[in-house]
């Protein structure tokens, strides 16, 4: 009887057990280590920030995202990485609504970073 109940407890834990909030989180890998602005950043930016963080921003957005010394400005001053890095739902998490960037773009900022910012 002991063995009946983990034979319908096991299958179910490892079917319903596992949450991704992104495909890409699985599926495309992410090499890390000398990080270049122009190549791996902005193409995230461009396509996530910059819809309010244009050179004249909006929806409130306080600063653009347009520039690599605008971006490491807000990564060094304003908590850029904390704030794309919240879970869906956290009061501010950006993109402003959600949702969260997956979790691959948020390691390539991360990396941009910790790779000294390289244009």
């Amino acid at each position: 009887m002991k063995n009946n109940k983990y034979s319908i407890i096991i299958p179910f834990l490892l079917l319903f057990g596992c949450t991704s909030n992104s495909e890409d989180d699985l599926t495309n890998p992410v090499v890390l280590g000398n990080t270049k602005f122009s190549i791996d950043v902005k193409p995230i930016i461009d396509s996530k920030c910059v819809v309010c963080h244009s050179d004249t921003p909006t929806n409130g957005a306080p600063m653009p995202l347009t520039t690599a010394a605008a971006v490491k400005e807000a990564i060094q001053n304003r908590n850029l990485i904390g704030k794309i890095s919240r879970p869906d739902g956290a009061l501010g998490l950006m993109p402003y609504g959600g949702p969260r960037l997956p979790q691959a773009s948020i390691d390539i900022i991360a990396d941009w970073k910790a790779s000294g910012f390289l244009e």
